[in-house]
């Protein structure tokens, strides 16, 4: 005969003081980053090297990040904590001033790839599912299926500068990325990782959180079962058939708005006393 968990209580449907026995991810280690990334190479497409290499300025107008790829892997020297290597994937967005005509779109790819260590804690447990697969005929998924859960949190990069440079000027062009066709398909045309005549490098400012999560079963206290009080709307303003005047009546009295300021106080209300 199996042994039944004691730490679940007999629903009682009357008692408050239930308890539930839910399965959830407990965060193990976590940490949070605030990098500036300086002259990082930005991968033009074909089309926009050629308007790169004959423009006359250009200026970077936004950093978007598409993808962020994440490998865990053990620490060899100590077992309770994980390497995780993470790469980033923008899709840069700048205009190009060709001779006195309008400026023009370009359009690349910009890779950022860094390291964090944090505790995962140890787990002698191989956790399957019933939609785990071998993903590879190695039987990667098999190796990895005590390992923590990466959880990467990123907001779309700042830009903080940008330059060209002639190719005689890059000591990096002897490297080349290695660029995921995942990543390749998001740009209309074929990415320039080599050749040309100028490149373009890009600064940026990136905000990160790293976590390691683990699947961990707790006992928590049931009060009531969540159920929406909310009831569905189709329309846009979310009101549906509320009344405007109900809705009106909530609003607070913007007694301040009726109120002089001051001639040293601004228009958005903030007032520096020195």
């Amino acid at each position: 005969m199996s042994d039944q968990s004691l730490d679940a209580q007999v629903c009682e449907p009357n008692d408050p003081r239930q308890t539930m026995s839910i399965h959830t991810r407990k965060i193990t280690d976590s940490c949070r980053d605030k990098d500036c990334i300086e002259d990082l190479r930005v991968y033009l497409t074909c089309g926009s090297q050629q308007l790169l290499d004959s423009a006359a300025n250009v200026r970077v107008r936004s950093a978007e990040l598409i993808h962020t790829y994440i490998d865990v892997e053990p620490v060899a020297f100590d077992r309770n904590h994980y390497c995780i290597d993470i790469t980033f994937y923008y899709r840069v967005v700048a205009d190009a001033v060709v001779g006195s005509c309008r400026p023009t779109t370009l359009y690349g790819l910009a890779v950022f790839s860094k390291r964090a260590v944090l505790c995962g804690e140890d787990s002698r447990a191989h956790i399957f599912r019933s939609d785990t697969g071998l993903g590879r005929p190695d039987g990667r998924t098999l190796c990895t299926a005590n390992r923590p859960t990466a959880v990467v949190e990123v907001l779309d990069p700042m830009v903080l500068g940008s330059k060209i440079r002639d190719v005689c000027e890059c000591a990096s062009d002897t490297v080349t990325a290695q660029i995921p066709e995942g990543i390749c398909s998001v740009f209309d045309e074929e990415l320039v990782l080599s050749g040309g005549q100028r490149r373009l490098f890009v600064t940026l400012g990136q905000f990160s959180i790293v976590r390691l999560e683990r699947d961990a079963q707790l006992v928590i206290p049931v009060l009531d079962y969540s159920i929406p009080t909310k009831e569905c709307c189709d329309s846009a303003g979310g009101c549906c058939t509320e009344d405007p005047c109900e809705m009106f009546s909530r609003i607070p009295f913007p007694s301040r708005q009726f109120s002089p300021d001051d001639c040293d106080r601004k228009d958005n209300d903030t007032c520096s006393c020195n």
